[in-house]
């Protein structure tokens, strides 16, 4: 994601406001993060500016962990489900790939704004990339496309809400939202690669905020979002080995915002993971290599039948 246009204005300051859900990022890879601790949900904080200021995060409470039997043995490659088991059966998962690789050619239409509920905003915008020029958009639809088999292997109708199947620029923000509610998905997750500065790594899970304004009404939604973002957090950091962000979100992985369409809009359970930055070198070599967006694919796929099958 880069910093300016839709879904990327610096939150709107907000009071915070105590929600009852905990989360424990648990079974983290061995020697990493040992002191990550229990956080209570907030449902107002946010992360400031995307210029790499530090943002409010949750207070800690406790430095247990919960703990849960062991897993059956996962078949290689199915984003950690017993082999020959199909626990999505009946379930619908969006996947949103962030941006659309045609946007640059269509600012116009990218940059009419539309109604996220608070206020109005672009329709979309470009994205960022690496150094090099790989695309955010690019990535993100590389990603969607190992993520969908994965768990379309696991019994699950996934939708994307693009897949160069249509004009090529957008979809706008509210429209990305409505195509989950739409879907009547059951779970929704909105693919991005932050463009911070150089010396800026790691990965964040972004949840919805309360918000009650307009057309937008996330009271719904803001707990199962909530425990989905954090069983993809800890997915995604098992098979990958990427750290949590060190720029936002004091080390957690999770940050709360407001201020975004594509949440604001969501009837269902919705986050938006930023893999990594893409305009960090170490970070960088990560998102540009296939086997690591497929470890990627495996990790945020995990969270999913996680969520899933408890919900």
């Amino acid at each position: 994601m880069s910093y300016a246009g839709p879904d990327l204005d610096p939150p709107q300051p907000r009071r915070p406001r105590r929600g009852p859900l905990t989360v424990a990022l648990a079974a983290l890879v061995p020697g990493a993060l040992l002191g990550w601790v229990v956080y209570e949900a907030v449902g107002g904080g946010s992360p400031g500016s995307r210029d790499g200021a530090a943002s409010p995060a949750p207070a800690p409470r406790s430095s247990a962990v919960s703990s849960s039997p062991p897993a059956p043995t996962a078949a290689p490659g199915t984003g950690g489900t017993p082999k020959g088991a199909r626990p999505l059966e009946g379930k619908v998962v969006v996947i949103d790939p962030g941006h659309n690789p045609g946007n640059f050619r269509h600012t116009a239409e990218i940059g009419r704004p539309v109604d996220i509920g608070t206020h109005r905003k672009e329709c979309d915008t470009t994205g960022t990339s690496t150094n090099d020029g790989y695309p955010e958009a690019r990535f993100t639809l590389d990603l969607a496309h190992r993520l969908r088999a994965l768990l379309e292997r696991q019994g699950a109708t996934v939708k994307l809400t693009h897949d160069e199947d249509r004009p090529a620029w957008g979809p706008c923000v509210d429209e990305r939202a409505r195509i989950g509610n739409t879907a009547r998905a059951d779970a929704a997750v909105s693919l991005h690669a932050d463009g911070s500065a150089p010396g800026n790594r790691g990965f964040h899970v972004i949840l919805p905020g309360s918000v009650h304004a307009g057309a937008a009404d996330t009271r719904a939604i803001v707990g199962p979002s909530h425990d989905l973002g954090t069983r993809i957090a800890g997915g995604f950091l098992r098979e990958t080995g990427e750290p949590p962000s060190n720029y936002l979100g004091k080390g957690t992985g999770l940050v709360t915002r407001t201020d975004l369409g594509g949440l604001n809009l969501s009837t269902v359970p919705k986050v938006f993971l930023e893999c990594g930055n893409m305009r960090d070198s170490k970070d960088a070599a990560l998102l540009t290599s296939g086997a690591w967006r497929q470890k990627a694919a495996r990790g945020i796929s995990e969270g999913i039948v996680g969520f899933l099958r408890t919900s």
